[in-house]
């Protein structure tokens, strides 16, 4: 089997590539990054089972002779992170919604036998019930929530007309080694992380007590890989089931704390509703919450070049969206 991984050299990326180079699955690596910097496919770089393509996904033409011969592709290729979103929301519509047309468009013309789309939770907003099911409402409540559903739309569209199996697994709050650096201000982990490293106190948004369906990567990857070999074709949530509070997430890291003001548009509670996973893949996470925690810490260095935040740092990153939110919450 041969598969095609977009945004590879990334968190989840790269511990998908390790995972299906294990199973003995060849395969290529897109990404924007070049090859030097990226640090998370190192190990695979040595692997006859792999090659890595530093290529766009805007660059539609280029792009599609790597994916003649493909059987699956997986789409993971994305701009993260919210204040960006909220301050550029025109490179999220490119990348996000344009750069998954061109996946898709690409999967058609070459004839790929099967689509999975790494979709993300966040379109639900602020969930009306939790555990949140598939068939919740859509309420995405800034940029890059609904540039990442727009792309599911245009996978599920495509599925439909052009009769390209396609999967969408809504992902919840993924963490684990690896998980992202870049200098926005964004998921709680690396924030958390980078601040132990310092030996500055977390940063605790509101009183702490919000939960999340935070579920680690080993589990989101076996995910995909089961939606790999399914006919399963749909959308699906991928997440733990269970939730923790971000409060407790700070007792496990340790270390002081510090409170800084609840942001609009976040839910006080995210927790995925994974029967219909459990039933079409007979998939199961497996990780404890606890366990994958330490598993972090026991990985710590890797954030000891990721940006340390500040009360009053973040206060300046995130003024974009209070500005943007604060009338709707």
């Amino acid at each position: 089997m041969r598969v095609l991984i977009t945004g590879a050299a990334g968190f989840i990326g790269s511990h998908l590539c390790e995972a299906l180079i294990d199973d003995g699955v060849y395969v290529t690596a897109v990404d924007r990054m070049p090859v030097v910097e990226a640090i998370n496919l190192q190990a695979c770089l040595k692997n006859s089972l792999f090659e890595y393509k530093q290529l766009d996904i805007s660059m539609l033409d280029v792009l599609e002779p790597i994916f003649v011969g493909v059987d699956v592709v997986f789409h993971l290729a994305a701009l993260a992170d919210i204040v960006p979103s909220v301050e550029t929301p025109e490179t999220y519509f490119d990348s996000n919604v344009v750069g998954t047309f061109n996946v898709a468009e690409i999967c058609r013309r070459t004839r790929v036998h099967r689509l999975v789309y790494a979709a993300s939770a966040s379109c639900y907003g602020i969930p009306q019930q939790v555990p949140t099911s598939e068939k919740a409402a859509i309420s995405p409540q800034y940029p890059y929530a609904l540039t990442k559903y727009l792309g599911e739309e245009i996978i599920l569209h495509w599925g439909k007309v052009y009769g390209l199996s396609v999967a969408s697994l809504r992902l919840f709050n993924v963490f684990g080694p690896r998980s992202r650096t870049n200098g926005a201000y964004g998921a709680v982990f690396g924030v958390f992380l980078a601040q132990k490293l310092a030996g500055k106190p977390l940063t605790i948004v509101g009183d702490g007590l919000q939960t999340r369906d935070f579920t680690y990567v080993s589990d989101v990857v076996s995910a995909f890989k089961k939606s790999m070999l399914s006919d399963y074709e749909g959308i699906l949530n991928i997440g733990s089931g269970q939730t923790h509070s971000v409060d407790y997430l700070a007792s496990l890291i340790g270390g002081e704390r510090v409170h800084i003001p609840k942001r609009p548009g976040e839910p006080d509670s995210t927790q995925a509703n994974i029967e219909k996973a459990k039933r079409v893949l007979n998939w199961t996470p497996k990780v404890k919450f606890e366990e994958g925690v330490s598993k972090v810490l026991a990985d710590i260095n890797y954030w000891k070049n990721a940006p340390v935040w500040t009360p009053e740092s973040i206060k300046t990153a995130t003024e974009p969206w209070f500005k943007s939110l604060e009338k709707d919450s």
